[in-house]
């Protein structure tokens, strides 16, 4: 019996009691952690049968040469100079369609779709402290009130062997991405009739609170696991403006804090209805405030169901996407429906099955959606989002890669594809002239993100 058919009989014993799976693993199940078997993160060390999916080394890819990281806002090259392995088109995804899912319904709307997919590379890694604190949370992490707040957790992986939806959902939440990072990034829409449109160019600072080394203490409940500021800088009429939420470990709670400043009026003012499906400002209609970076926000609306994992083609180690010299803005929005299949690199990888079924008492966009999450780092991977007639009509995907100058990768960007209206949307592109990102190694003053602080720094 193979190591992913024990996980899935494990996950079919917690289901029958829901009232274990809240609470953390028994030491003797930690200790695989780190083992021979589990990455301390709990992905399977091992590569598959096939040899199409490598073992993990806990290594992360080898800065390119002449590239230096100097603190600016920075595209970063590919490193590996990999070419296509094979191409899946209309003509044989049917040979392909246990490991496309959704996908493959891509093909039958537009036979023009392709995926070049390239080899897999696992790798995604993170700092030591990192690891540590994830093994702790592996014994004394727990998910509370209904699995929608966390309580007793470490600034790691919340549940390296998760036994329920809500729990490898949490995980894609509080996942180790950095602990400080600034860029500038652009979002575009392409409609079916005309030409890409330019919705916004943003300067932005995101923060993992809980990911500074020097925190040694289990985080409060109360707490923040994410904090983002983002100032507008284009098109005009949007300049000047600034977004902010605060997102708490606390879900119902404390909850989701979003703030609008409006240029020129010199105001902020709380935006509560910045969440759920709530339409993104960046989607033009074909993404909602809990689709960025594939899922974001309180998990209190859906029925979050574990299915165990599977092997998968998804969108991964994507440093040509977002590296203009490699695929500029021109050329990634040429396409119709979908973005340029030249710009797009796709791998196998095992991941995370989550299904999720939206609650009778709540209303969404979304009525059924089913997330795939990489066992490595539970950062990328993609969604499919259903109708109330049980109809797939959205895609999203999460383009990223792991850093090579230091430990950690970001979901810098994620497309959406609307399968009703022919629209497709890319938010965080870096591939504007003055694009890019940067890690933040010091600490982010926490005046930064008070509400007031928004209209201090505010001028037009």
């Amino acid at each position: 019996m193979s190591i992913t058919q024990r996980i899935v009989g494990l996950l079919a014993i917690s289901a029958t009691f829901t009232t274990l799976a809240l609470a953390a693993v028994s030491p003797e199940e930690a200790k695989q952690l780190g083992g021979p078997v589990l990455t301390p993160l709990g992905a399977e060390r091992a590569g598959n049968a096939a040899g199409t999916i490598p073992a993990y080394t806990g290594t992360g890819p080898k800065t390119p040469v002449g590239w230096k990281a100097d603190g600016s806002y920075q595209q970063r090259p590919d490193p590996y100079g990999d070419k296509p392995l094979f191409t899946i088109t209309a003509e044989n995804a049917a040979q392909y369609a246990d490991k496309l899912d959704g996908m493959i319904e891509l093909f039958k709307r537009y036979p023009n779709f392709r995926m070049n997919i390239y080899p897999t590379r696992r790798d995604y890694w993170v700092p030591q402290h990192v690891l540590d604190k994830t093994v702790k949370n592996a014994t004394v992490c727990k998910a509370a009130n209904n699995e929608l707040r966390l309580e007793g957790c470490y600034g790691g992986l919340p549940f390296p062997m998760p036994k329920t939806g809500n729990q490898a959902m949490w995980n894609h939440l509080a996942g180790f991405q950095a602990w400080n990072v600034k860029g500038r990034a652009e979002a575009w829409v392409v409609p079916p009739e005309s030409s890409a449109v330019l919705v916004d160019r943003v300067e932005y600072i995101n923060n993992w609170p809980g990911f500074d080394p020097a925190r040694t203490e289990p985080l409060p409940a109360d707490s923040m696991y994410f904090r983002y500021i983002g100032t507008d800088e284009a098109p005009a009429r949007l300049a000047g403006g600034k977004f902010m939420f605060h997102d708490p470990f606390d879900q119902i709670g404390v909850g989701r804090r979003a703030y609008l400043y409006v240029a020129g009026r010199r105001w902020t003012k709380l935006a509560a209805n910045l969440a759920y499906d709530t339409p993104t400002p960046y989607g033009a209609g074909t993404a909602t405030m809990d689709d960025s970076a594939v899922f974001m926000g309180a998990l209190d609306r859906f029925d979050f169901t574990l299915e165990g994992k599977k092997e998968k083609f998804i969108v991964y180690n994507n440093y040509s996407f977002m590296d203009r010299n490699a695929c500029s803005t021109e050329k990634l929005t040429s396409t119709k429906n979908f973005p340029n299949p030249d710009c797009v690199r796709w791998e196998l990888h095992r991941v995370w099955v989550v299904k999720a079924k939206l609650k009778p008492e709540f209303s969404h966009v979304y009525h059924q959606r089913t997330f795939y999450w990489d066992e490595d780092s539970f950062l990328f991977g993609g969604s499919e989002g259903y109708d109330a007639k049980g109809k797939l009509f959205r895609f999203a995907n999460a383009i990223g890669m792991p850093y090579f100058e230091a430990p950690g990768g970001h979901v810098t960007s994620v497309t959406y594809m609307d399968m009703q209206s022919g629209i497709w949307v890319v938010t965080g592109l870096q591939t504007c002239a003055s694009c890019g990102e940067a890690i933040v190694t010091t600490p982010v003053p926490d005046e930064l993100f008070r509400p007031d602080a928004m209209a201090g720094a505010g001028i037009r």
